[in-house]
């Protein structure tokens, strides 16, 4: 029997596939929750609009980036922003950062289209 990518905590929906999740209109990323010792463990939040927050590993969507993977962290030094230490911070980082490309990854995310119920 296949599992689902996803089910909701709170209210049981389901979503089949990953696509199915991120094209859902109920579902809102709103949050990124480092974890510096190993990043793709790092947790993605999202909101369903039943009031439940989701939170989902970066590995689980880490294939949807194909760009530059940086060796070494900059977080606390002069071309940090510190985004990363604030989970409700969304922005790309434009600094040469091991962490930058969980933030390309909440981009990609967002821009992906929303499909009506």
């Amino acid at each position: 029997m296949p599992t689902d990518f996803k089910t909701c905590q709170t209210c049981a929906y389901r979503w089949m596939t990953r696509a199915d999740f991120l094209t859902d209109n109920h579902i809102s990323l709103v949050g990124y929750q480092v974890n510096f010792n190993k990043l793709e463990a790092g947790l993605f939040l999202f909101n369903h609009n039943c009031g439940t927050t989701l939170s989902m590993q970066v590995k689980d969507f880490k294939d949807l980036y194909n760009g530059p993977i940086y060796r070494d962290r900059c977080t606390g030094k002069e071309e940090c922003p510190g985004y990363c230490l604030r989970k409700d911070k969304l922005d790309p980082c434009l600094a040469k950062c091991e962490c930058a490309f969980v933030r390309e990854i909440m981009q990609l995310i967002k821009q992906i289209p929303k499909k009506q119920h």
